[in-house]
């Protein structure tokens, strides 16, 4: 799971950080009309529209410049982790003026005219502005976007706690930094008012949520800012600030703040309560063929249509099913288990049994876990530098900490990458305790361990983030944006396509056979398990794709899941009379609604992963004998957390030159 799978469960389990302050809209009207306004102002043309428009999205969007710490970029975006985004419909009117500008400024320069870097830069900037303006204007989304408004201003507050500053003993946050946390709590009133108007606007005009997102990330996901607001923030603010002087006055200003915020939340649930028929249950999530398509083409550059994605993911999961079955067969053989591998039933059961078998060799408490986990990276970067896949330093090393105790409630096991545009800061690999439950221990069992510690950490997401860090100076600063959202269902997701797919890449690259080692770096039992890491990426295409596309309905789509990634085939029609099938039931029906909100990044992660595996294939063939995996991996990364389809091309003119 990754930094943003974390923000998944923290909208559905406990979203309830909340904080923000709009501008002004006379200020926002005055930033549209604004000159070049970034650092890098005074080099070509295009350099210069690239870098305003990079200021501006982080101003539109305070929320995405804490998460990529835009403070630490310019001077201009200091004030931005007070502050929320401004719904208010002279803002959004001023977002749209600007960005039609910059587009018409975009499309005025001829990429054939730029050098390789701004050429890709021009057409990821095209394909932003494409979005931005799609959701602004054409699908108006923000009369919509329920989950938005509940889950944005947690991200603000979360992700600025986090990057305050370490002072030591225990405790974090200078006076200044605890200011601008109290400001955005203080300013969740107003914002909750514009997207109460918002949303009226979008029920008048026949744009309405689905009714999952109303119930789950409107109407509880209110009801747990408020709580948090009213009890959880004052103590948190006690045990970080709560020894040094300014704290007294802090801390009526944060409980003052905080009791109306959390008003403001009880309100707005009962707005959306009041507002949409909770009782009516009709389904409201599909985008449909064409935007989907759209989605697909702008946002990742691939040109399949959704019928030849429908059928590609029929592929990938009868390709991962035959693997998992192949590979379940070899640890039953092992284990001395009798399960019979005939027919397609007792292959299912057969990957139940080893997949049971090997549960029984778990952790004894949290502790031996977390050794688990730092003992698998250990033996990633070993198995890394023997076979020549990286060029790891030799200081390089994968730090596995517990997640700290006010993120426990919404993470099991989380990457978070330190904010790129700030010298301060470090990755960190989470993992959550389980306070040593014997249930959840087993499911962190020895032979599940490997394939997480790769994905999220090396080589997957600590060390990708690293690597693009340390060569932060060759990636653009547009290839950092997360259009839309950082993460909701207003999100462009592009990034997640290029760092999920190349988490996902990483566990693939690390089950390729060596000499002696059928599975690569893993055991026969890791490798079914990442195995099942890959059918689940491959079951999303065919499900995302389904629901959204009306190939599928969600129940449909659930049992789909329950059969292919649980191997237990009508879980939810057993659930009645027996607890396994239940809890596979209620597991899938969360993946599914997790889905049927965000179309398109459920598909991210496997289109990602072949993506680079064509890419690196085409490079292979066009260096020869000159081909290094080391090369090409580190020239990759220096690309940054964009999708392949946007330099492709060039990549490989390279790699002929």
């Amino acid at each position: 799971m990754d930094r943003r799978t974390f923000v998944a469960h923290s909208s559905r389990a406990a979203a309830a950080l909340a904080a923000l302050g709009p501008l002004d809209a006379c200020q926002t009207l005055a930033m549209a009309t604004g000159g070049p306004t970034s650092p890098g102002a005074g080099g070509s043309e295009f350099a210069r529209l690239r870098d305003d428009y990079f200021v501006h999205v982080l101003r539109f969007n305070p929320v995405t410049s804490t998460y990529l710490g835009g403070d630490g970029y310019s001077p201009e975006l200091a004030g931005s982790n007070g502050r929320l985004r401004d719904y208010r419909p002279a803002a959004l009117a001023a977002e749209a003026a600007y960005y039609r500008g910059a587009q018409v400024a975009h499309d005025a320069i001829d990429p054939r005219t730029l050098p390789e870097v701004e050429r890709v830069d021009h057409v990821v900037m095209g394909a932003q502005l494409a979005f931005i303006l799609h959701q602004l204007q054409d699908l108006r989304y923000h009369q919509r976007a329920v989950d938005t408004y509940v889950a944005e201003p947690f991200r603000g507050v979360d992700w600025h706690i986090q990057g305050m500053t370490d002072v030591g003993g225990g405790q974090i946050g200078t006076a200044p930094e605890w200011d601008l946390l109290v400001a955005r709590t203080a300013a969740i009133p107003a914002y909750l008012e514009a997207a109460k108007a918002n949303l009226l606007a979008g029920k008048a005009a026949g744009s309405l949520p689905d009714w999952r997102m109303v119930e789950r990330d409107g109407i509880a996901g209110s009801r747990s800012n408020a709580e948090y607001f009213r009890d959880t923030l004052p103590g948190l603010a006690r045990q970080y600030a709560g020894t040094r002087p300014f704290y007294a006055a802090l801390a009526g200003r944060l409980a003052d703040a905080g009791r109306a915020a959390a008003a403001a939340w009880d309100g707005f649930a009962a707005f959306l309560g009041a507002t949409y028929d909770t009782a009516s249950k009709t389904d409201r999530f599909a985008v449909g063929a064409a935007e989907y398509e759209w989605r697909v083409r702008n946002n990742y550059r691939d040109s399949r249509s959704a019928a030849e994605l429908w059928e590609y993911g029929a592929q990938q999961v009868e390709l991962y099913k035959r693997r998992m079955y192949e590979v379940a067969q070899v640890v039953a053989r092992e284990g001395g288990l009798s399960a019979p591998f005939g027919t397609d039933a007792e292959k299912d059961a057969g990957v139940r049994a080893a997949m049971d078998f090997l549960s029984r060799d778990y952790p004894k408490d949290d502790d031996e876990l977390l050794r688990w986990y730092v003992q698998a990276g250990e033996r990633a970067v070993a198995y890394g530098r023997q076979h020549d896949l990286f060029d790891v330093p030799a200081d390089y090393r994968l730090d596995v900490v517990p997640t700290p105790p006010v993120l426990r409630s919404t993470i099991d096991a989380a990457y978070y990458p330190a904010p790129p545009f700030k010298q301060s800061g470090v990755g960190r690999f989470y993992l959550t305790p389980t306070g040593n439950d014997p249930g959840a221990l087993k499911v962190n069992n020895r032979a599940s361990v490997a394939d997480t510690a790769v994905h999220e950490g090396f080589p997957g997401h600590d060390w990708n983030y690293k690597f693009m860090t340390q060569h932060a100076r060759e990636i653009s600063n547009i290839r950092w944006l997360t259009p839309g959202a950082v993460e909701d269902s207003s999100s462009m997701w592009e990034d997640s396509l290029a760092t999920e797919g190349w988490g996902l890449y990483s566990e693939e690259l690390m089950s390729e056979p060596a000499p002696g080692r059928p599975y690569g770096f893993y055991t026969a039992g890791e490798s079914l398990y990442e195995l099942q890491g890959q059918m689940l990426r491959a079951v999303r295409i065919r499900v995302d794709v389904g629901i959204h596309t009306g190939r599928m309905t969600f129940d449909q789509a659930v049992d789909y899941f329950n059969a292919n990634v649980d191997f237990y085939p009508g879980a939810c029609a057993k659930a009645d009379a027996d607890p396994t099938a239940k809890a596979l039931c209620e597991g899938a029906r969360r993946a599914i609604y997790r889905y049927s909100k965000w179309p398109t990044q459920a598909i991210a992660y496997n289109l990602g992963k072949n993506a680079i595996i064509s890419l690196r294939e085409a490079y292979r063939a066009a260096r020869g004998s000159a081909y290094s995996a080391k090369e090409f991996h580190e020239r990759f990364m220096r690309q940054g957390p964009i999708p392949v389809g946007y330099f492709r091309a060039d990549f490989l003119a390279g790699a002929r030159a």
